[in-house]
């Protein structure tokens, strides 16, 4: 019954969604926003061609930079949800570093690392870094007592602590930081594969079709991208309901 609302709750948001898109064509009726029986066509080619290869270039750099996220700040974020002292010296510099808009540093990255994908996966990973950091330090440090204590009277050490429990009870709050920040992914995505490329969603719907008036291919490009972003969004939801079924018994 559950997946029955679910597809029933898909079907009516596309449905509204289309109706929309519509009629904006109709009131706007200028070539800039083409209706959606005119760019799905195109959009179906596309990704036969050009189109399919630049998201697959896109895909490949956004899931490198949530892999490389997920290594380095969820056991970051369990040492310092375990280690009071180094939390007390670390979590300020990190909260003053946290709010800072981490685009604004895509110059700097760019004459470091140059414009390949090195540059753009680092920076989409910087912002989902500190996304997971504090989300994990905090689910780490908010372990009750009880059960740690519970632990180590079986004979556990701080490395048995880690993978038997640390781990575990933080993994949600890692697939629930990736599920809250892929929306700023993919957004960053896209800001950075205008820059210095030659591949990629954003170059595609900014360089070969916006630049050049193709505007049925540009909004191609814009529903792949949005495409990108959902399925993101609904493979960590799913994983994130099997990590922590129990959450959702609640």
């Amino acid at each position: 019954m559950k997946y029955r609302v679910d597809w029933e709750g898909g079907l009516v948001a596309v449905t509204l969604f289309l109706c929309i898109w519509t009629g904006l064509a109709m009131l706007i009726n200028r070539p800039i926003v083409p209706p959606p029986w005119e760019v799905i066509p195109v959009f179906a080619r596309e990704m036969g061609g050009e189109l399919g290869k630049h998201m697959l270039v896109s895909a490949g750099r956004v899931l490198s930079a949530i892999a490389l996220a997920v290594i380095t700040a969820a056991p970051a974020g369990l040492i310092l949800g375990q280690s009071e002292t180094l939390n007390r010296f670390l979590f300020p510099l990190i909260a003053l570093v946290h709010p800072i808009p981490k685009i604004v540093f895509l110059p700097v990255i760019l004459i470091l690392l140059g414009s390949g994908d090195l540059s753009k996966v680092t920076l989409i990973a910087m912002i989902l870094f500190f996304q997971i950091l504090v989300v994990v330090r905090d689910e780490a440090a908010g372990l009750r007592p009880e059960l740690i204590m519970s632990v180590r009277s079986l004979g556990a050490g701080r490395r048995a602590l880690f993978r038997y429990v640390y781990l575990p009870a933080s993994l949600p709050a890692v697939l629930t930081a990736l599920r809250v920040s892929v929306g700023t992914a993919v957004a960053v995505l896209f800001i950075t594969e205008t820059y210095a490329t030659r591949s990629g969603l954003g170059y595609y719907i900014v360089v070969e079709t916006w630049q050049v008036l193709r505007y049925r291919e540009m909004y191609a490009g814009i529903l792949a991208m949005s495409l990108l972003g959902l399925g993101l969004y609904s493979v960590i939801g799913l994983l994130e309901r099997r990590v922590a079924r129990w959450k959702a018994a609640k």
